[in-house]
């Protein structure tokens, strides 16, 4: 199997909004070199390439996971979401892949007790979500509070914030975050 990679370089480049030039004194790498690379003239080096990706930000795995030609989807069956979690929590991913996204939304499930973790998240972006059934604790920079069904959240991901599902029965929701996070 052949990777473009050219063609998946321009793609993310200009899904950032960057022109040619402006990659190029990003990264420290010519212009002449990412148009050749874009041209499909020039094969990088994975150094060569990781210097170039870093300037955009996105890193290697994510670069070679793209698929720049494949159709848009509009619509999903339940059966068609993709699982990127499995375990205590359940994260059920609208679409088959993140990159490229500036939107990730996530059906998720919480087993009773189940939480992410005594470390709080701290990542870019901003996140949301209103909880379909159950009861979810929410903590974020300090505050917390115990969220049901019709309830929601919204705040910016860089605040320190953890998520727990408390009774017994499941927590299920509809989470939203901006840029996708994982």
């Amino acid at each position: 199997m052949t990777i473009d990679v050219g063609n998946r370089l321009r793609f993310v480049r200009e899904r950032q909004g960057l022109s040619q030039r402006e990659l190029a004194k990003l990264t420290g790498v010519t212009n002449s070199t990412i148009s050749l690379i874009e041209a499909g003239r020039m094969n990088p080096s994975i150094g060569a390439l990781k210097r170039i990706l870093d300037g955009i930000p996105i890193g290697l795995s994510e670069f070679f996971a793209i698929e720049p030609s494949a159709p848009s989807r509009v619509f999903y069956s339940a059966g068609e979401l993709t699982e990127i979690g499995k375990g205590p929590i359940s994260y059920l991913q609208v679409g088959e892949r993140r990159f490229g996204r500036s939107l990730q939304i996530l059906s998720e499930t919480y087993a009773p007790g189940a939480d992410t973790g005594r470390v709080p998240l701290v990542h870019d972006g901003e996140e949301g979500a209103v909880v379909i059934s159950g009861r979810l604790e929410v903590t974020v920079d300090g505050q917390r509070r115990i969220l049901g069904a019709g309830d929601a959240y919204y705040f910016e991901s860089n605040k320190p914030h953890r998520f727990r599902c408390v009774g017994q029965e499941p927590c299920r929701l509809v989470s939203a975050c901006t840029p996708p996070s994982f």
